[in-house]
């Protein structure tokens, strides 16, 4: 897109960005969100200052951000921002985007913790901190170590926790459980990569621009679940829990990954009825509940 393509008032620069997306889901919601970026502005400004002229260094601005879009870069990269449990969080190219389906692994979380009694939680591949900060947002009693194999996600990260302030969340590096092993936890956590290597879903939208270390696991996708369901009993205190997100369609082999190990073990749906959560207690006592 050059400098011709877009008009010079709000109204009409966004007719003609939305014209430049129109092979993209939202095209008009995706231009708003980056004009408002662009201008610094809320996006409740843009609908009561149609007439207003961008400047040339405005207008070069908003052109980077919508070329970047029409190549396929989330808006949350290019604004370098997503809200996730009502949290503003920092995100780049080496996290993942934070996405409204993992709320059902907070929710999980959150009725598995009291809010007024102390609990240690352990969140495995944190990337962003989402669910990590989510979880913290809600139970200012818990302690909560946020883990990941990537330095520069654990900055992500940390960066986010700073922003808001929660101290009772610590980053720690390491791969799943391995960097636990002398701790144990009331509730671990997780959102590890779960798509097969030829999943259509990594061409999608947006997708294709996110860390594939975060998206793929070998054995179908399963690689990373069956680790974690298989070490995750032993940084777990007697009776805690393991909650973990996956692929639609892999309810039933991670409640069979789960079920050697655990009781108690169940699958949530998210909001569009997907398998989503798979949850799993430790037993209390051997070979008992």
């Amino acid at each position: 897109m050059n400098t011709l393509d877009l008009a010079g008032t709000v109204g009409a620069t966004l007719r003609d960005a939305a014209r430049a997306l129109a092979r993209l889901p939202t095209p008009r919601l995706d231009a708003e969100v980056l004009l408002a970026h662009a201008l610094g502005w809320p996006r409740t400004r843009l609908i009561t200052n149609r007439e207003y002229v961008l400047t040339v260094s405005e207008r070069r601005r908003f052109e980077t951000l919508i070329a970047g879009r029409a190549a396929g870069r989330p808006v949350a990269y290019l604004r370098g921002r997503q809200e996730f449990w009502s949290l503003d969080l920092e995100v780049s190219d080496a996290v993942l985007v934070p996405r409204a389906d993992t709320e059902v692994l907070v929710e999980a979380a959150l009725a598995r913790l009291p809010i007024d009694e102390p609990r240690t939680v352990a969140d495995l591949g944190t990337g962003s901190g989402a669910i990590a900060l989510a979880i913290a947002s809600e139970r200012p009693q818990a302690f909560i170590v946020a883990l990941d194999v990537s330095d520069t996600a654990l900055a992500v990260a940390e960066s986010n926790r700073r922003r808001h302030g929660f101290g009772h969340v610590a980053g720690v590096r390491g791969h799943w459980t391995e960097a636990l092993a002398s701790n144990r936890f009331d509730l671990v956590v997780a959102n590890p990569p779960y798509l097969p290597a030829g999943d259509p879903a990594l061409a999608g939208d947006g997708v294709r621009c996110e860390p594939r270390t975060a998206l793929v696991a070998d054995g179908e996708g399963l690689a990373a679940l069956r680790t974690i369901a298989r070490t995750a009993g032993r940084v777990l205190v007697p009776g805690g829990w393991l909650l973990v997100e996956h692929g639609a369609r892999q309810g039933d082999d991670v409640r069979a990954l789960l079920e050697p190990d655990f009781v108690d073990v169940h699958t949530l749906a998210d909001l569009a009825g997907h398998a989503r959560v798979s949850c799993a207690r430790r037993r209390t006592a051997r070979n008992g509940r």
